[in-house]
């Protein structure tokens, strides 16, 4: 695994655009090397901030995206379309403006999906479309080009949150979490093993509310307690930060 690299950005604006640009940028990289790309989206404030300045970038257009496989970290367990959803904000952020192929944006179902309220059953199927799509890789997922976080306060990242026993998981590559201290209560969630076999690993966070969380992640802490702690990309890690989150880093 890679060791963390810190990149600071003097605003929340500022990192959203840095975001999209560093975004940008490594899909025209990976699409002039190989025929597909694929990214982890993430929701969130700052996720969808960036989301909002790739649609906003005049360079977004030197991107493929019809041949870019889009893929969540985590879902919220509601209905399509539900405003609460990670995939309707991407979809309002970036996805509606661009010309993707929508065989390549890979939902996490909700309760009208095929297996109903079954949010585990809706975790299983996630993970069978990650193995179908691995290659034959082990961990059974795609080799993701980038995989975004964002990070709560409590140092959860994607549906993984503190002394949950989602965050132990070392087989399973997406899960049903249940009884989340976030609402709502029920969700959908890569497991560690499944971000950590991600090429580039990009936390975001903005705001003075995340630099508790942000230090805990590059000291090292128990991933148990600060599930942050354990993402890592296996070519590089970066934490994307604005100057509020980094504050309680050493200077």
């Amino acid at each position: 695994m890679s060791a963390p690299k810190v990149l600071v950005h003097p605003d929340a604006e500022l990192l959203a655009a840095g975001v999209a640009a560093r975004l940008i940028s490594r899909l025209v990289e990976v699409l002039a090397e190989r025929e597909t790309a694929s990214v982890v989206l993430t929701g969130g404030g700052s996720g969808l901030a960036a989301l909002a300045a790739v649609a906003a970038s005049p360079a977004r257009d030197a991107v493929d995206w019809g041949r870019v496989d889009f893929w969540w970290g985590d879902e919220r367990f509601l209905p399509s379309g539900d405003p609460e959803r990670n995939e309707t904000g991407a979809r309002e952020a970036l996805l509606d403006a661009i010309p993707v192929d929508p065989a390549r944006v890979h939902v996490m179902r909700g309760p009208d999906g095929p297996d109903g309220d079954d949010a585990d059953a809706s975790a299983a199927r996630y993970a069978a479309e990650l193995a179908a799509a691995a290659a034959g890789r082990e961990p059974a997922v795609p080799a993701f080009d980038v995989l975004m976080l964002g990070v709560g306060p409590d140092a959860h990242i994607a549906s993984l949150f503190p002394g949950q026993e989602a965050v132990h998981e070392a087989g399973r590559t997406a899960v049903g979490v249940h009884g989340s201290p976030k609402p709502p209560p029920t969700r959908i969630s890569l497991t560690v093993p499944a971000i950590r076999a991600a090429e580039e690993v990009w936390v975001i966070a903005a705001g003075a509310g995340k630099a508790e969380a942000v230090r805990l992640g590059l000291a090292g802490a128990d991933p148990a307690e600060a599930p942050v702690a354990a993402a890592r990309g296996r070519r590089a890690t970066l934490y994307l930060l604005d100057r509020e989150a980094a504050s309680a880093l050493p200077s």
